[in-house]
Formats: C-alpha cells, sequence, structure tokens
C-alpha cells in the first residue's frame, strides 16, 4: 500500500504553483491540513483583520481542495504535536510544506523535523531568502545591491500547475469546524467594510490580477495618488500565498512602461524576509542601537495622541483619512501609510513599536518582515532606512499627490471642501466643528523630533 502523505499549509494558501502540494501529490495519497498554532508565535499571533481574512481563505481553499477530490483537515494546537498526532491517525511519517522564514516558524519546522520527515519546499519568494549571497558569501543588508543580484537571478522559475486530481485516504481523519474556531468578529461585527473590500481566496487573487492588467504599465506613475486606483492590491494575497510571486512576476514583466518599479516592489518583500532572516527580532528591536537611548514620548498625553492617531482624529486630514481607511478596510494606500507611520514617530514623537504594533492587528497584509522593515525604515532606525532627521510634511506630501477625493471618501467631515482647502482646513479657518483641532503644529513637532534626536 502507498504511504500517506501530510500537506501542511500555512502562508501558502493555493493550490496553483505550489512545489508541497505537487511533490505530495505525486507520492500518493495526500491529507492536507491547517494548523491554527497559537501557542508557537507567542505575543505574534495573528491579529484580528489577518484571522478574519484567514476564515475566508481557509473557506476558499477546501471548496478548491473539494473539486479535486480532496479536503482540508482543520487542527488546533501545538504545530509538532498536531502534526505527530495526525501522523499517528494516519500511518504517516511523512509531511510537506513550503519554508517559511519568520523566526516563529523555523523553529517549528524544526521541532517538526526532530519528530517526522519534513521535507521543505521553496515557492512563496522570488529565491529562497538566504540565496543572494554577496561577493564574499555574506548576506545583503541594503536593498538596493540587493535588489541587483536577486535581478540576475530572475526570471524565477515558471509557474506549475495545479495537479489534475489529488488522492486522498480511504478514511479522513476528524476535522474542527472553522466556526468554532471563532476567527470572525461578531459583537460588534467591525469586518463588514473588510467584507465590501475583498474577496479572500486563490480566485480572489486571480481576479486582483486581472484587474491589475491595465494599470500595471502606469504603476509608477499612478502608486502614489491615494485617490485612484493605482497600486495592485494583491499584498493580502501574497502574504496568505494564495498566488505565488513566480505568478505575477512571469504575469507582468512584459507589462512595459513603468512596471519595473512594481517588480522592485515584489524585490523589497524579498529583501523583507532576508532581513528577518538575518535579524529574527527586527519587529522588536532597532536595528541601529544608538536609537535605544531616544527618548520616546510616554505618559498620558502620548497615550491620547496614539489614540487619536490610531482612531483617524490627529487633525491632519490625510493622516486620518488613512487610519481610517485601515480601520475600515484592513488596509492602506502605501504613501499613505508611510505619511501615516512618519506622523506616529516623528510629528508624536511615539515608539515605532506602538505603530507596528497596531498595524500588525489591523492590516490583512500584516507580514512580519515587511511590516517591520517598513517601520525601521521609516523611523530611521533600520539597517537601510531613511534619515530620521528626514520628516516628512503631510499637508504638503497630501497636495502634492492629489489626495482631495481620498480624503473626502474617509474623512466624510471635510467631504464639503474644496481642494485648495481640503489639505489642511484649520490653517485656511474654515475647519468644521466635527473635524479634530491638530494635535500638534508642523513646526512644533519637527523641532521636537529634531531635539530628540540630538541627544543620541
Amino acid at each position: 500500500m502507498t504511504a500517506l502523505t501530510i500537506l501542511w499549509f500555512r502562508r501558502d494558501l493555493r493550490l496553483a504553483d505550489h512545489a508541497a502540494l505537487i511533490a505530495a501529490a505525486a507520492e500518493g495519497p495526500v491529507v492536507p491540513v491547517y494548523v491554527l498554532d497559537d501557542e508557537t508565535p507567542r505575543h505574534r499571533r495573528m491579529g484580528g483583520a489577518s484571522r478574519w481574512w484567514l476564515h475566508h481563505s481557509l473557506t476558499a481553499l477546501d471548496m478548491a481542495l473539494r473539486e479535486q477530490g480532496s479536503q482540508l483537515i482543520l487542527r488546533r494546537g501545538r504545530c509538532e504535536d498536531v502534526l505527530c498526532a495526525l501522523a499517528a491517525e494516519t500511518g504517516s511519517v511523512r509531511v510537506h510544506a513550503l519554508q517559511h522564514y519568520e523566526p516563529w516558524w523555523r523553529n517549528a519546522q524544526k521541532a517538526v523535523a526532530k519528530r517526522l520527515d519534513l521535507v521543505l519546499h521553496d515557492g512563496n519568494y522570488l529565491a529562497p531568502p538566504g540565496s543572494i549571497a554577496t561577493g564574499s558569501g555574506g548576506q545583503y543588508k541594503i536593498f538596493t545591491p540587493f535588489w541587483r543580484a536577486l535581478q540576475a537571478r530572475m526570471p524565477p522559475r515558471l509557474p506549475s500547475a495545479t495537479p489534475e486530481r489529488i488522492a486522498g485516504p480511504a478514511e479522513w481523519p476528524e476535522s474542527d469546524n472553522l466556526r468554532e474556531w471563532n476567527l470572525l468578529p461578531t459583537k460588534p461585527n467591525w469586518a463588514m467594510g473588510m467584507a465590501a473590500a475583498w474577496t479572500p481566496g486563490e480566485t480572489g487573487a486571480l481576479k486582483r490580477l486581472a484587474a491589475f492588467d491595465p494599470i500595471v504599465a502606469a504603476y509608477a506613475e499612478q502608486r502614489n495618488l491615494p485617490s485612484i486606483v493605482g497600486t495592485s492590491l494583491l499584498s493580502p494575497h501574497l502574504h496568505f500565498g494564495e498566488v505565488s510571486p513566480a505568478t505575477l512576476w512571469h504575469r507582468f514583466a512584459g507589462a512595459g512602461g513603468s512596471v519595473d518599479t512594481f517588480l522592485s516592489e515584489l524585490g523589497w518583500r524579498d529583501y523583507a524576509q532576508n532581513v528577518i532572516l538575518q535579524f529574527p527580532e527586527y519587529g522588536a528591536a532597532n536595528a541601529r542601537p544608538a536609537f535605544d537611548a531616544l527618548a520616546w514620548r510616554e505618559g498620558p498625553a502620548a497615550e491620547a495622541d496614539l489614540l487619536a492617531w490610531q482612531q483617524g482624529r490627529t487633525g491632519y486630514p490625510i493622516v486620518d483619512a488613512g487610519m481610517r481607511q485601515l480601520w475600515e478596510t484592513g488596509w492602506m494606500h502605501n504613501r499613505v501609510r508611510m505619511i501615516a507611520a512618519s506622523f506616529l514617530v516623528k510629528h508624536l514623537l511615539i515608539d515605532w513599536r506602538r505603530g507596528e504594533q497596531w498595524f500588525w492587528d489591523t492590516l490583512v497584509d500584516a507580514d512580519y518582515g515587511s511590516n517591520a522593515v517598513n517601520w525601521q525604515w521609516t523611523s530611521g532606525t533600520g539597517i537601510d532606512s531613511n534619515m530620521f532627521v528626514r520628516i516628512m510634511a503631510p499637508l504638503s506630501q497630501s497636495e502634492k499627490f492629489g489626495a482631495e477625493d481620498y480624503i473626502r471618501r474617509w474623512v466624510p467631515e471635510l467631504a464639503r471642501l474644496s481642494d485648495g482647502v481640503i489639505h489642511d482646513p484649520e490653517a485656511a479657518g474654515c475647519r468644521p466643528a466635527a473635524y479634530p483641532p491638530k494635535r500638534i503644529g508642523h513646526r512644533e513637532a519637527r523641532e521636537r523630533a529634531l531635539n530628540a534626536v540630538k541627544s543620541i
């Protein structure tokens, strides 16, 4: 009899271009399993927005597997214990999985490999993290030389097709009921805006690909304009592995125009994984130790400012529009992310880790590597980062990138204001009573931030 193999899903919730699935299916009957492990990541367990996405993505994956003659088994607990128990139930000793690089998943992979035959495959990145080496054999820390070296390895391998049929066991093991995992918010249901904005799952990812086709060639020109759809909106689908980066590369690389800028964003995603491979604590520790001495604001006034930022009530329309978009949809336009992050760190002088934690809980694309690298880039604390003394001016950024309609959509208190005053209604003397005054003036905030960084 052909032995059963276990297919361990994590952030790779697709059937197409899935090396572990192909290898497992080629060996014989397969038991696909997703383990909800909140113990191994500890404080890095998925946030609320990610859990909402996960529920719907697992539903879609199970439906896709059933169309191939299989199904998804759901279990909850520590990965190595759950997989060993499942192996004992099914008589399997081999587990196929895609390689993951977050520190907790690396620990889990080591633990599983000690007890079972774990076969890891590549497929979630353009090139396996750690494989792009410098001339001396070390790892790149700066993006630009990393990107040049990665480009020399491109294009990635061609995406592989979904197996025509995935054989299953004669008798399926028991599975948890997904609804009993309580991944969806109920009291209150704060995810209605997310449901309207997104279709999690592999089919939803393919629809986003099709929608991006007509605009990808103008990516560099349009990606910074929050009032239009100029970005791919693929980040949560990539994070949950509902589409592979190789699929994106081969679909869009020949689009012409400024497509290379989009491809470099895929390269940045690879770069972020290489960073956390070298610095596993990058989401919690300054990469530049000098910043450990920076006197971030603390206490009641700072907490009130943090809450105003989280709620989108800072008095800076572009910042508030982004924070409200985040709360409503679980996503924020990339240019606005930079503005909002810079505002928290430099205008409010609040530790970047507080912002990183908020994004971790509220983003549907909350990726450990990308989130940590982007926050440390903005705060100036990263190994490759913007200088702290380069302080974004949110009001001029808003005007420069034509955010008028974006503000009108997400800050309805300002919807009736003209283009000329909507970026800074307080300075124009037409701030509506329902909209809050600025938490701090731009010049005052800039001086405070520069004085703080002088001390280190």
